[in-house]
């Protein structure tokens, strides 16, 4: 595992899109690292007490455990959360945001809007 406190989570249970998200996050010298699910993500928390991503890239729509569960789960450890789906429902981003989202994305998103919105979330400086 790479520098828990400097590193992001990636859950989504596109294999492509983490591969994508971790590798645009790479360019700009932020560490990520990937989850097939919610389900995977919250046992790693569970079994791994001390991992403590400095930011979480959240999918709405995975199979088990969806994006928002594991955003209500996630709401008492104060974890900066970037929602991002392919279907876009008014219900579940005023739900996202309503329960402190960082951001919501819609998929296909724009790599820069995400890396900015990754930086604003870890308190790095955002890069011009």
């Amino acid at each position: 595992m790479v520098n828990l406190n400097q590193s992001v989570a990636v859950i989504d249970d596109d294999e492509s899109v983490c591969r994508s998200i971790k590798r645009l996050l790479r360019s700009v010298g932020i560490e990520a690292e990937t989850f097939s699910s919610g389900d995977e993500f919250l046992d790693t928390l569970s079994a791994i007490p001390s991992y403590r991503p400095a930011c979480v890239i959240l999918d709405i729509q995975m199979p088990g455990t969806n994006g928002l569960e594991v955003q209500r789960r996630l709401a008492p450890m104060g974890l900066p959360i970037i929602m991002i789906t392919a279907y876009d429902e008014l219900s579940a981003r005023q739900t996202a945001i309503g329960s402190g989202a960082a951001a919501y994305l819609r998929k296909p998103f724009n790599g820069t809007i995400l890396i900015k919105a990754v930086e604003m979330a870890i308190g790095r400086t955002p890069q011009p």
